[in-house]
């Protein structure tokens, strides 16, 4: 018996309880500065404190950046899992940004680190990299099925190195649109046959960013998009709304600094976090 809920049903319930906004959790350096932290494990464990005091129970989620708190080593590593503990339960699901990906036993590896019941650093979901091949994220998608957790599978990101690979043509769609016939789309059509048949929504997820019109058909994913880019990469609201209408599934936008630039207080922090929030909602429901 799984020890949680599958992750598709406990994020419709969040985002039914605090809408569609996901809060990055990103402790840049600069950032730590800004709030008067020092850029070592005790400024980390600070911040991560606040973030914490002001957004568990009042977004649908979070999603903290593994590397600004690996870049600290174990002690980093440390706070990272405190947070993570600290989320679960608040009614608030932790996305954890690892967008970790590879084969056989260390894939097997990373499952256990991240995706099994009891993991160390056990969050809601992860980001992992579909890069090897979608079928080597086998051993984290059976892990994460059995410990009701849920998985967002990188498909088209906002950087501009990612089209050398992710616009790549899979070579059946030659006169195919912007985006069919693309590597991108093939990871699209892996998540949502892995979703067909859940309800009410599959635990497989896609990371789409914002920032542009990504050309994708997502009609048929039944499951969620987490869109990196709300906020200070430049999309707004309106940019999700209009890119992202007719998605089969829910939209998690998803904004870092927009938001914790209100820090260090807490109060500030949440209202800017619920501001946001609020604003998405001015643009109407995102989902499918």
């Amino acid at each position: 018996m799984n020890a949680h809920a599958p992750f598709g049903r406990r994020l419709v319930e969040a985002l039914d309880r605090h809408g569609p906004l996901c809060v990055g959790i990103d402790p840049h350096p600069s950032l730590l500065a800004a709030w008067g932290l020092a850029d070592d494990p005790d400024g980390l464990a600070a911040f991560a404190d606040t973030c914490l005091s002001a957004l568990a129970g009042h977004v649908s989620s979070v999603k903290p950046q593994s590397a600004f708190f690996e870049r600290h080593g174990s002690r980093g590593i440390a706070v990272l899992e405190r947070l993570l503990a600290g989320l679960a339960g608040t009614g608030t699901l932790s996305v954890l940004d690892v967008k970790r990906g590879d084969i056989g036993s260390t894939m097997d590896g990373y499952a256990d680190a991240y995706l099994r019941v009891g993991a160390p650093l056990g969050a809601d979901a992860v980001t992992l990299s579909p890069y090897l091949g979608f079928g080597s994220l086998a051993p984290g998608l059976a892990a994460a099925a059995e410990a009701g957790r849920g998985v967002f599978v990188l498909a088209r990101t906002s950087n501009p190195e990612g089209a050398q690979v992710q616009l790549a043509r899979t070579g059946e769609s030659p006169g195919a649109g912007p985006g069919e016939g693309t590597v991108a789309q093939a990871m699209v059509d892996a998540a949502a046959a892995a979703n067909a048949g859940t309800s009410p929504l599959g635990e497989v997820g896609v990371v789409v960013g914002a920032t542009a019109e990504h050309g994708l058909d997502l009609s048929a994913l039944n499951g969620p998009v987490l869109v990196p880019g709300l906020g200070a990469q430049g999309a707004g609201p309106a940019d999700v709304a209009a890119r992202f209408r007719g998605v089969g599934g829910a939209v998690l936008p998803a904004a870092a600094r927009s938001v914790l630039g209100a820090g260090p207080d807490p109060s500030a922090l949440r209202g800017a976090a619920l501001a946001l929030s609020d604003e998405i909602a001015t643009v109407g429901r995102i989902t499918g």
